[in-house]
């Protein structure tokens, strides 16, 4: 059987793409490219905010308008736990849907469905259960690939309890993997030549915290370093703001090979407002972490996250987001308008903001952002950084440096085709608002 997947919304949702298609190809199955080719479309749907719905929706429209007699379309991840009955109902052409929590269960649903089983409706909604992937099926946590840099999945759910998110909805409360079968992967994939590894869950910060371990990602850290002693880069994702210890920034500072940079959604600066949000408070708090943080590694690149127009957000307190952001000068801030959504406490506040001000608040956000990303990228003119290079045409080659994440971070180009995958040291020369231009110095690592 040949199969078509198309994976939507972030790294985490990739990591389970890659893991359906291991344990299809486990099966015998092949994946391609070609529509005509697949007998089986799988789409691994987002379903965290209004627009990755909106996206998800349209993907599986345009697949329905594709399919042929014969084929047979799969709606799989965040939507399909989310909407369940009601994405059946949105699209009458999906034949199968497949939550978050069994998408290890793919071959047995690909089986049934293409053997014509499970045609009521509520029969092919049995695989939305509340289980999670099993560790002992072959590839159901395998790392997604991209290049030279591979995402790993430390923990699967979230148990935090912000009023906003739908996430513990979607994929159920925080599990983490044991420690000793992510070093495992970790060693593997630097075994087979992957320089970068990025360690992503809802929250790396809370691994081990289901089983009691209040602090345990600085030690599986240090584990997967010493497993790993070829790989170039670890980096780490999703950091909750309480969780963050001084024993993890002391790992973080004092092992090269870990990437002096932290992705750290604070989702606010005001104190009442995050109070709506049930996420922590204390802004006063979030300054000494970062402080400290940057003591420890001044060279430190710091990513945030803020939502703006949450229901009652008034002018001081958005402009107080506007303080902090000037204050605190972050490397990289990602921001995004807030939609209610369904089954979460925000959807019940009073206060919700029309959708002018709103989009008014995100372009003044993001307009005092790229004020001061210019500022801080030509300050790293004449700096010598490791660049990994991702891509190559045209006479030109284009990479990261440690201080962007893949995907959602800027990029550096240099003139000349470097192979791709290598990891060489380039002269920062110029700078963008997003971008850095370099100069390649010695030859490709």
């Amino acid at each position: 059987m040949k199969f078509y997947l198309e994976s939507l919304g972030c790294p985490k949702n990739l990591v389970d793409s890659h893991g359906m298609t291991r344990l299809l190809e486990h099966l015998g199955h092949r994946p391609v490219e070609d529509l005509r080719q697949a007998q089986v479309f799988i789409v691994n749907t987002c379903g965290f905010v209004e627009d990755a719905r909106a996206e998800s929706l349209e993907e599986l429209r345009r697949l329905t308008r594709k399919k042929r007699p014969g084929q047979v379309l799969i709606a799989a991840g965040c939507l399909s736990q989310l909407w369940g009955d009601r994405l059946l109902a949105e699209v009458p052409g999906i034949d199968a849907v497949l939550g978050t929590r069994r998408w290890s269960e793919i071959g047995s649903l690909v089986r049934d469905v293409r053997q014509g089983k499970g045609g009521r409706r509520r029969e092919r909604m049995a695989l939305l259960g509340d289980g999670l992937p099993a560790a002992g099926k072959a590839g159901a946590w395998q790392a997604a690939r991209q290049g030279a840099t591979a995402y790993l999945k430390i923990a699967e759910g979230c148990s935090a309890p912000c009023a906003f998110c739908t996430i513990p909805r979607i994929k159920g409360p925080a599990a983490s993997r044991p420690a000793e079968e992510v070093v495992a992967e970790a060693a593997a994939l630097a075994g087979e030549g992957v320089r970068e590894i990025v360690l992503i869950a809802q929250d790396t910060t809370a691994y081990g915290r289901d089983r009691g371990e209040a602090d345990a990602l600085p030690g599986l850290v240090e584990s997967i370093l010493a497993a790993a002693p070829d790989l170039d880069w670890l980096r780490l994702m999703y950091a909750y703001p309480g969780r963050v210890s001084p024993r993890l920034i002391e790992v973080m500072a004092g092992e090269a090979r870990v990437c002096n940079y932290l992705d750290l959604p604070l989702q606010h600066a005001h104190p009442d407002v995050l109070r709506r949000m049930l996420r922590p408070a204390d802004v006063e708090r979030t300054r000494r972490l970062v402080e400290d943080l940057r003591v420890a590694m001044p060279d430190l690149a710091l990513r945030t996250t803020f939502i703006v127009g949450y229901p009652g957000e008034t002018e001081a307190e958005f402009q107080a987001l506007l303080d902090l952001i000037g204050e605190m000068r972050f490397d990289r801030v990602g921001a995004f308008t807030y939609s209610p959504e369904e089954g979460t406490r925000a959807a019940e506040l009073s206060g919700a903001l029309p959708d002018e001000i709103k989009a008014e608040r995100y372009e003044r956000l993001m307009a005092r952002q790229q004020e001061i990303s210019i500022d801080l990228n030509e300050a790293q003119v004449g700096r010598t950084l490791d660049v990994l290079v991702e891509g190559q045409g045209d006479g030109l080659s284009v990479g990261r440096s440690y201080r962007d994440a893949p995907e959602i971070d800027g990029m550096v180009i240099l003139p000349g085709e470097m192979p791709v995958g290598s990891m060489l040291p380039v002269t920062i020369t110029g700078a963008m608002e997003y971008d850095l231009l370099g100069e390649r110095v010695g030859k490709p690592g």
